[in-house]
């Protein structure tokens, strides 16, 4: 969009958006059909009932562009892990850090949904980058009988929730899995491979440490999460700054997903895909609750501040182009979901081509059956 654009969007919008007349709640029951003035998530797709209130507040995921540096190993070296590690253990060292927690327990709560529909019972589970544990306090003993529980930061593993299962912490990188092959009979991740640098890497280990038969369940964001914000702030540093910088990761595709969990030897492979909507009072509050999820910008090349400016102009455009007739913007996650199972010789598989004892051809020649039976 040109600048000529832009400014006639600040123009219509005003150069900085009207404050918020009120307190603005934090907290709202996902039955409450209220409308006054606090944050709510909506949701969008499969499986997309709220279970419980949701804490909603604000902070910033700024994620500057992907490098292109390559680590020792070979791999894209673009997120500093060291970085994202103190980013975690100051937001698990904020007082009130429970309240930006609501986006991770409505997903943990969506993944342990995805691990009841298994009819079975799996005796030793990890959860990798699990943080707080936040899928473990939706399952019960009967379905994961025991749990490992991995982060890279220690101050958040020392917060874990407390569940029926009795739960072991390991503080582990999600890039180096200190497990042997074929160890668990169940892997699941939420929201913490989309900081990976070795994303094929990672899931080829997650491969490894499954037994023959046992299943990955994860959840990442997607690539069309934040649009609002990436477009906004694009927006809002062309006009001011002429020329922009990006701030919001670009995170895998959809299309991507499959392919990479067939080349880390994964089958019989499901993806889907969950739109949740987070409703804000303005942009600060957005950057406010991202940095208190601990999903602040890690990237190495990641630019170090903003102008003022550029964020009041950016908070009038995201208000005019995607704001409520309440005032309110929204903030769009989209939740991607992957599962995988390691092969074996039990499940089930394709019959050989050319095995087929009928034609597609044939079936327009099937006739109705006719109905013998006279009254």
């Amino acid at each position: 969009m040109s600048s000529g654009v832009c400014r006639r969007v600040l123009q219509a919008a005003g150069s900085s958006p009207a404050a918020s007349s009120g307190s603005w709640s934090r907290i709202m029951s996902s039955s409450s059909s209220s409308s006054s003035s606090c944050c709510r998530l909506q949701t969008a797709g499969p499986r997309c009932e709220a279970r419980r209130g949701l804490s909603v507040s604000g902070r910033g995921l700024s994620v500057s562009g992907r490098g292109l540096s390559v680590s020792g190993r070979g791999s894209m070296n673009v997120f500093n892990r060291e970085m994202k590690k103190r980013q975690k253990n100051w937001a698990a060292s904020l007082q009130d850090g429970h309240q930006y927690d609501y986006l991770k327990d409505e997903v943990g709560s969506r993944v342990a949904d995805r691990v009841y529909d298994i009819a079975r019972t799996f005796p030793l589970a990890l959860d990798v980058g699990g943080g707080k544990s936040h899928i473990a306090e939706h399952l019960s003993k009967d379905v994961v009988e025991r749990l490992f529980l991995t982060d890279v930061s220690e101050k958040t593993l020392k917060q874990m929730r407390r569940s029926e299962i009795p739960t072991h912490c390991v503080l582990a990188d999600e890039e180096f899995l200190p497990f042997k092959e074929n160890t668990f009979d169940l892997v699941m991740s939420s929201l913490s491979l989309h900081w990976i640098n070795d994303l094929p890497g990672a899931l080829k280990q997650i491969h490894q440490v499954l037994k023959p038969d046992g299943v990955f369940i994860g959840a990442m964001v997607g690539g069309e999460t934040l649009y609002e914000l990436r477009c906004s702030l694009q927006l809002a540093e062309t006009e001011r700054e002429g020329g922009f910088s990006p701030h919001v990761s670009p995170y895998t595709a959809v299309t991507d997903l499959g392919n990479l969990l067939g080349q880390a030897g994964f089958s019989m492979l499901t993806v889907d895909i969950d739109d949740v909507q987070v409703h804000y009072p303005g942009i600060t509050e957005v950057m406010t609750d991202l940095q208190g999820m601990g999903e602040s910008n890690c990237a190495w090349n990641r630019r170090s501040l903003l102008h003022r400016d550029t964020i009041l102009a950016a908070a009038a455009i995201y208000k005019e182009m995607y704001g409520n007739e309440d005032g309110s913007i929204p903030a769009t996650f989209e939740i991607l979901y992957m599962i995988g199972w390691k092969p074996h010789e039990s499940q089930a598989k394709p019959a050989k081509r050319g095995s087929a004892t009928a034609s597609f051809g044939d079936l327009s020649k099937i006739s109705q059956p006719t109905n013998t039976n006279k009254t």
